[in-house]
C-alpha cells in the first residue's frame, strides 16, 4: 500500500482525497517506478479543483511530472535501481501519475535522471522547465540571439516563466518579466530579469502593429495577452507560444506576421518525442544554475496539495511546486 492523491467520480461530481492506494490497483505498464518527488503544476491544479475538464478518465492520480528510482521492469532499456524522470505524456489525464507513493508507466515515457541533477532538483525543474528550455530552443533555431534585442516573457512568476527567466538571463539576453505581482520584483530580478512589464499593459486590445519592441517572447498566457506580445514584435520577431492562462481564443489580426514577418512558435511539451526531451534536459544541464532553483521552488507535502492546487491556482504561490512523496 501507498499514499496518493485520487480523484473520484465525474466530470460533473468528482471528489479528491489522499487516499491509500494498492499496487494491484496501478494501470498497465513494463515499468514500476517508486516515486521520490513529484510536482504540483498549473495542469494538476485543474484536474484537482476540478476547473477545467483536464481528467480523461476516473480514478485518476493527478501528476504529469516525477522522479524516482525503477522497482521493476520488463523492458530491456531500464532496470531496478535506475533512476528515471517523466514529463507528460497525457500521465495524470490518462494515465496515473506522480502524485502517489508508486507508478506504473510505458519505458518510452521515461528518461534518465540527468546525473547533474538530483531527483528533488529535477523536479523544481519538471515540465515547467523542460518547457522553458523547448520555448528557448525554438527562439535559437529561429535566430534570436542576444544581440537582436530585448526577450518577453509573460507569466514570469510562474513556473514556465521562472525558469524562462533564469536560462535567458544565463544566456546573455536581456529579459523583460511580464507579471501581475508587482511586488515579486526583487524575485525576478534575482533570475536576472533586467525590467518588469505590468501585466495590464498586454490584458486590453490595441491596434493591430504596437511600436516594435521585443526581438523574442515566450508566452504562456495566450488569448489578449498573446494578440498584445505579436502586435509589439520587431521585424522578424519570435514568438514561442506554450501556455493559456489568460484564454484558449486569440484575438490578434495577420497584419504582425504578413507586414513584420513575426514567427509564431508553438510549443507542445507533452508529446515531444524523446530525442527532444533528452536534448532539452542536457541543455538544462548545462545553461541552469543550479543555485537559482531553491530561489524558485516552493515544497509542499501531501496533504496540503489539495488546498495548494486552489492557492496555485489563484496566482498565491510562485515559482515551482516540488511535492516530496517517498517516506
Amino acid at each position: 500500500m501507498f499514499k496518493g492523491i485520487l480523484i473520484e467520480g465525474d466530470r460533473k461530481n468528482q471528489t479528491v482525497s489522499l487516499a491509500s492506494l494498492d499496487e494491484a490497483a496501478l494501470p498497465e505498464g513494463d515499468v514500476t517506478v517508486e516515486v521520490e518527488y513529484s510536482t504540483l503544476n498549473y495542469k494538476d491544479a485543474l484536474a484537482i479543483t476540478g476547473r477545467s475538464p483536464i481528467v480523461k478518465s476516473y480514478p485518476m492520480v493527478p501528476g504529469i511530472d516525477l522522479a524516482g528510482v525503477v522497482t521493476e521492469s520488463s523492458s530491456p532499456e531500464f532496470k531496478a535501481g535506475d533512476k528515471v524522470v517523466l514529463n507528460g505524456w497525457g500521465v495524470g489525464e490518462k494515465h496515473w501519475g506522480g502524485l502517489a507513493g508508486k507508478a506504473r508507466l510505458s519505458a518510452d515515457w521515461l528518461i534518465k535522471l540527468p546525473e547533474a541533477f538530483s531527483a528533488r532538483q529535477a523536479m523544481a525543474i519538471g515540465t515547467a522547465g523542460y518547457t522553458a528550455m523547448l520555448c528557448v530552443q525554438a527562439l535559437e533555431s529561429h535566430g534570436v540571439t542576444p544581440d537582436s534585442g530585448e526577450v518577453l516573457v509573460t507569466g514570469a512568476t510562474g513556473g514556465v516563466g521562472s525558469v524562462a527567466v533564469a536560462l535567458l538571463a544565463k544566456l546573455g539576453y536581456s529579459v523583460t518579466a511580464v507579471t501581475g505581482r508587482p511586488e515579486e520584483e526583487a524575485y525576478l530580478k534575482s533570475l536576472g530579469a533586467s525590467q518588469l512589464l505590468d501585466r495590464s499593459e498586454l490584458s486590453e486590445p490595441g491596434k493591430p502593429l504596437a511600436r516594435e519592441t521585443w526581438a523574442g517572447a515566450i508566452d504562456v498566457a495566450g488569448g489578449q495577452v498573446l494578440a498584445s506580445v505579436c502586435a509589439g514584435m520587431k521585424y522578424r520577431g519570435v514568438v514561442a507560444a506554450c501556455g493559456l492562462a489568460a484564454g484558449m481564443d486569440f484575438p490578434a489580426t495577420v497584419a504582425p506576421f504578413i507586414l513584420r514577418g513575426v514567427t509564431l512558435c508553438g510549443i507542445d511539451s507533452v508529446m515531444a518525442p524523446k530525442a527532444d526531451r533528452l536534448a532539452a534536459w542536457q541543455r538544462l544541464a548545462e545553461d541552469l544554475s543550479p543555485e537559482l532553483l531553491d530561489s524558485m521552488m516552493t515544497e509542499v507535502w501531501f496533504d496540503d496539495v489539495i488546498d495548494a492546487a486552489g492557492r496555485l491556482l489563484d496566482g498565491k504561490i510562485r515559482g515551482r511546486i516540488v511535492v516530496p512523496v517517498a517516506g
